[in-house]
């Protein structure tokens, strides 16, 4: 997507991933149209984190932006770069200057910058002045695999004022409050079982989905046939435990689903990381409902005060 100043694709420069740490993608909002096709929604595990760091840099909130999880990669660029590192407290390295997440800044020619790890929190995103120019794939930047060594992503030269918003969202809270409506076999479960205890994320989760871990459900001797599922529900594996699917979850499960995570509460998932606690708090419809707006607002009021000229994305 060019948009505004940044059209001219000869004014393209290059970014280069020395080292692409754990596990860093390139993602804006996803493939939501081709779930009937069998293909996964994709695209940020935080929408939230990923709209306001493209809000600081002036972007639109789907811009395509790096995906950083756990442990950050070492960059380094051609030319001034405008951009931010948002989301969860990463610590961020420079030979020339001092950083922190949440502050716009200007990456200077071969300057490098080494964002490590974080204490709380597992992802954040870094934006760029007019996203990476990377080709569409079904309609989304997306990237379908983590960046390797030397990975070469184009951006428009830049430089920017410092900026700073801070995180509304903190992840250290202990456990999670998750909240939840009743999924499709909620009835088959003792709902007390599910609601009444706290499970620890395991270090097998991804953004497929968090496998967690605590005392184990008493799964009915039923048979459930295949149906569509999406990011956010609950299933209940043949041993009791659980998994919550996440953003690059499959579209077809075979697993009865206990509970449905609700949509103001999904970027929470992106930020949970091995041996985090959560519990689940049943709620009504009408309170997703009320959440989803309340959160929607939100968004729109942080954009707004970064005089961001696009639309927000439904």
């Amino acid at each position: 997507m060019l948009f505004g100043p940044f059209a001219d694709i000869s004014l393209l420069m290059t970014l280069r991933v020395l080292d692409p740490g754990l596990c860093t993608m390139l993602v804006d909002y996803g493939r939501p149209d081709y779930r009937s096709l069998g293909v996964p929604v994709g695209g940020a595990a935080d929408r939230f984190s990923l709209a306001l760091g493209n809000g600081l840099v002036g972007n639109p909130p789907d811009a395509a932006a790096l995906e950083i999880t756990l442990s950050g990669p070492t960059l380094q660029a051609d030319t001034p770069l405008a951009c931010v590192v948002f989301g969860a407290p990463f610590v961020l390295e420079s030979d020339r200057q001092r950083l922190t997440t949440g502050t716009t800044f200007t990456l200077h020619p071969e300057e490098l910058l080494r964002i490590d790890g974080t204490p709380e929190g597992a992802r954040a995103y870094f934006c760029v002045r007019g996203g990476f120019d990377v080709p569409e794939i079904l309609g989304s930047r997306s990237g379908l695999k983590p960046l390797r060594a030397n990975a070469a992503l184009h951006y428009w030269p830049g430089s920017i004022a410092s900026r700073f918003i801070r995180p509304t969202f903190t992840w250290n809270s202990k456990p999670m409050l998750i909240r939840t409506l009743d999924g499709p076999q909620a009835s088959w479960f003792e709902a007390g079982e599910f609601y009444d205890q706290a499970f620890a994320v395991t270090p097998t989760s991804n953004r497929m989905g968090l496998r967690l871990r605590g005392r184990p459900l008493l799964l009915p001797k039923r048979e459930l046939v295949s149906e569509p599922v999406c990011p956010g529900a609950v299933q209940v594996t043949a041993d009791g435990q659980c998994i919550v699917l996440g953003v690059d979850g499959q579209t077809i499960g075979g697993y009865p689903k206990i509970a449905h995570v609700i949509s103001a509460d999904l970027d929470k998932l992106g930020q949970l990381r091995p041996e985090a606690r959560i519990r689940f708090a049943r709620v009504t419809m009408a309170d997703a409902e009320a959440a989803h707006w309340h959160k929607q607002a939100e968004l729109r009021e942080w954009l707004t005060r970064l005089q961001v000229a696009e639309p927000l994305s439904p």
